[in-house]
């Protein structure tokens, strides 16, 4: 039986990170043949393509998956093992979180506040479209995606799809609109709204149709922090869940006008079922809401 090469491993994962053989050999200051080369020999050592080709980038087969999988693992081992043997004898763990861009700031921090600070754990986050993380979650660059729009799932779907809370929503503004009716605020009072094609603006239009009101616009937005600046601004009541708030809502800068009993805004993080899931993720997922 053929050993494997660890170098070709390397190079195959840092391949299989960009997505395409021009940028990886970049990266690697190698050339594209040398490169497709040494590719070529780990596919022979493994016995399975492990990428094809689609225009002019290159995705992962499933062997290929399960081989970045090993791989991340390998290359987790040896760092800490080289962590270790140094003279602070701690390895230092990553976790690699992508988030969905309009995703509420401080729904994340309380997510991650057990990490933070830790001096054995790196959180690396990014941020980008729902497509976009997804994308970078069966590429195995990402360990969870945090986001509030649960993707679809069905037989042939690789995502697992973890509930982690539901928030109430409310109407948000500057103080001074305590003690009113929520029918009252909605036909007369300016509104800062969700974008339409969010799930929380079709639950409010939903409830508003029911109502028989049409509500008075001043802006809208698909981002929950443009949301609390524009309500902070004075721009109107903003239709958000409080804990996006939560800081001014402490300080009395804003208020909580009128709780939506009829809406709600639900959490969730997308993992893949992965032969070595990252222990930090297990510890977040197990906490509670």
């Amino acid at each position: 039986m053929a050993l494997l090469n660890l170098h070709h491993l390397r190079l195959f994962r840092a391949v299989a990170l960009d997505g395409t053989l021009t940028g990886a050999a970049r990266q690697l200051n190698l050339s594209q043949s040398a490169l497709s080369t040494q590719l070529r020999a780990l596919e022979a050592t493994l016995g399975h393509d492990l990428f094809e080709r689609r225009g002019r980038g290159l995705i992962l087969t499933e062997a290929g998956r399960i081989a970045l999988d090993h791989a991340e693992a390998i290359f987790r081992a040896a760092e800490d093992l080289t962590a270790t043997l140094r003279e602070t004898g701690r390895a230092r763990r990553a976790l690699r979180v992508g988030a969905l861009a309009t995703l509420s700031r401080n729904f994340q921090m309380h997510f991650l506040r057990p990490l933070i600070g830790r001096p054995d754990v790196e959180v690396v986050l990014r941020s980008g479209s729902q497509r976009e993380l997804l994308r970078g979650l069966e590429a195995l660059s990402l360990d969870v995606v945090l986001t509030n729009l649960a993707p679809a799932r069905d037989a042939a779907s690789p995502w697992l799809i973890h509930r982690l809370a539901e928030q109430p929503v409310s109407l948000i503004g500057l103080p001074g609109f305590e003690g009113r009716m929520l029918t009252d605020l909605l036909q007369t009072e300016a509104l800062i709204l969700p974008v339409p094609e969010t799930a929380l603006r079709a639950s409010f239009d939903a409830m508003t149709a029911r109502l028989g009101i049409s509500p008075i616009i001043a802006a809208e937005a698909d981002d929950m922090a443009m949301l609390r600046l524009l309500a902070r601004e004075g721009a109107g009541l903003a239709v958000i869940p409080p804990i996006v708030v939560r800081d001014e809502l402490d300080a009395g800068i804003l208020v909580e006008a009128a709780r939506l009993d009829q809406i709600t805004e639900t959490f969730y993080a997308v993992t893949l079922q992965r032969r070595f899931p990252n222990p930090l993720l297990t510890q977040l997922l197990a906490q509670d809401p």
